[in-house]
């Protein structure tokens, strides 16, 4: 049975608590997927890259993890309001297609930028539209039990009647006085009981292209139903965890619990997560703007604020330098300082990865050190997945092993807790934060040969004392790679591009 010291910050309740599953040791973990209707950008990274780690960090413990990632290709109106065009029938519009012609073309795009991030695909990746039969199942109950009702074939979820017996607002804190305050009436809304209901099922206007047929009326579902009817089917009225980013505590999450509360009485969610916001320069992107990145442009480079293409681990490590729920500010500046620090990692990793033991005297002091390296990265991520502070132990511990690779020797450390470190270290690169180390090119064995027959050749100049030979050579060879002489011995790394 897997052990319960993970620890993880539930908005619900405002404090991080053990993570205790409700059928141990199954999971279940919903996130909050797409609107796909546009290229994937920088703001759909970060909670994909978030739910990514936590899913491999529980199957890591022992966990069997179902885990759902929605895809939202319908009901999605403009500015998230009840009330405005479909944002994936408005692409189809401009662009003359069918709306599931827009749908197949930026879901491929967005399954093809997380593979480029490492992503690994979730369990069940299911569509609003292929679930319309659940949403009004659902919607029926809501109306059953008081809390929604029907105005002009469309269906509304009733704030007030719910208060009456529920707290709307628990998990964001909002009050519905101050909701009814800061709520203009809008155009279209005065079927609605209240300005702050929201939108169950939709009657379909006469241009409206994707609609199906209810009790209420030809029509389409609202937002925050589908998630709801879709995390049910797969994980059950109630479940472990929910993610997704800040953006959408409030209304979609918000909602999602009544909803789920109002249908079958019960709180639909034990932990909910969310990853926090990121800034470009440290202003919110958006396209009017001009900051607004897709992740194509970014590994590209083809974007007017990007001075370079930045290679998709660059993101991911870049993103897991900080803790999921601190905001990230993204600058040329940033992601060229994550590209250098990945490329320090990966260069361990692979130093790492052909290193072989070597039997020196005992060092305690590195002794020790390797061997907290594991209890060190473990106590991190049990604390909420704080992935910044596994990637400092990394970077300590890489000093450990560049003075191995400089020597020839690892020296100082037992056989037993060289090759655990080793283990850990290449699981938690690969494994756990879901890293790639690239080989470089130049690094082939000709290459190789190469080099090392020039440094003989320059030992053996040094042994001479032909100090001319041994500088011309050492010359030659520091135009593409570093050298790193010894008392005893020169050995060599490709050089980094600045």
């Amino acid at each position: 049975m897997p052990n319960n010291s993970l620890q993880v910050y539930n908005t619900l309740t405002r404090k991080k608590e053990v993570f205790v599953p409700i059928n141990p040791p199954f999971v279940g973990m919903y996130l909050c997927g797409p609107t796909v209707y546009g290229d994937a950008h920088l703001g759909h990274s970060r909670p994909a890259i978030t739910f990514d780690i936590l899913f491999r960090y529980l199957k890591h413990l022992g966990y069997t993890v179902r885990y759902v990632r929605n895809i939202t290709d319908v009901g999605h109106l403009e500015n998230d309001a009840d009330e405005g065009e479909d944002k994936i029938e408005k692409k189809a519009r401009l662009e003359k297609l069918e709306p599931m012609e827009v749908v197949q073309h930026y879901t491929l795009g967005y399954h093809r930028n997380m593979d480029a991030l490492n992503v690994i695909p979730p369990s069940i990746e299911p569509h609003a539209s292929g679930h319309i039969i659940e949403q009004i199942e659902m919607i029926k109950k809501i109306i059953a039990h008081g809390y929604a009702y029907e105005s002009n074939g469309s269906v509304y979820f009733d704030i007030n009647a719910y208060q009456k017996d529920h707290n709307y607002g628990q998990l964001s804190g909002r009050i519905t006085e101050d909701l009814l305050n800061n709520t203009r009436e809008l155009d279209g809304q005065s079927e609605k009981h209240s300005p702050i209901d929201f939108a169950l099922w939709k009657k379909a206007s006469p241009e409206h292209i994707m609609h199906w047929p209810s009790p209420w009326s030809e029509g389409f579902p609202g937002w925050h139903i589908e998630c709801s009817a879709m995390s049910r089917k797969y994980l059950g009225e109630t479940f472990d965890i929910h993610g997704g980013g800040m953006d959408l505590l409030f209304p979609h999450h918000e909602s999602e619990i009544a909803q789920s509360v109002g249908s079958c009485g019960k709180q639909p969610v034990h932990y909910w997560m969310h990853n926090n916001m990121l800034t470009i320069n440290g202003q919110k992107m958006g396209k009017s703007l001009n900051n607004f990145i897709t992740l194509d442009e970014l590994f590209a480079g083809k974007h007017k604020l990007l001075e370079q293409p930045y290679a998709p681990m660059t993101l991911r490590f870049c993103m897991l330098q900080s803790h999921y729920r601190n905001p990230i500010d993204f600058s040329n500046k940033g992601l060229q300082d994550a590209e250098k620090g990945l490329a320090r990692l990966s260069e361990v990793y692979l130093l790492l990865r052909d290193m072989k033991w070597t039997d020196t005297p005992i060092n305690e002091e590195t002794e020790k050190s390797l061997s907290a390296f594991e209890q060190d990265c473990n106590d991190a991520m049990n604390d909420d997945l704080n992935t910044a502070i596994v990637i400092s132990n990394m970077f300590q511990a890489s000093a450990h092993v560049n003075r191995f690779h400089a020597s020839g020797k690892t020296e100082g450390v037992s056989e037993k807790t060289f090759e655990g470190f080793r283990k850990v270290y290449m699981l938690y690169f690969t494994d756990i934060l879901g890293l790639k180390a690239e080989e470089k090119n130049t690094s082939n064995q000709d290459f190789a040969d190469l080099v090392n027959d020039l440094i003989e050749v320059r030992t053996e100049a040094k042994k001479k004392k032909d100090f001319a030979l041994s500088d011309t050579i050492r010359n030659l060879l520091s135009k593409f790679v570093v050298l790193q002489d010894s008392a005893t011995t020169t050995v060599w790394k490709h050089e980094r591009k600045k």
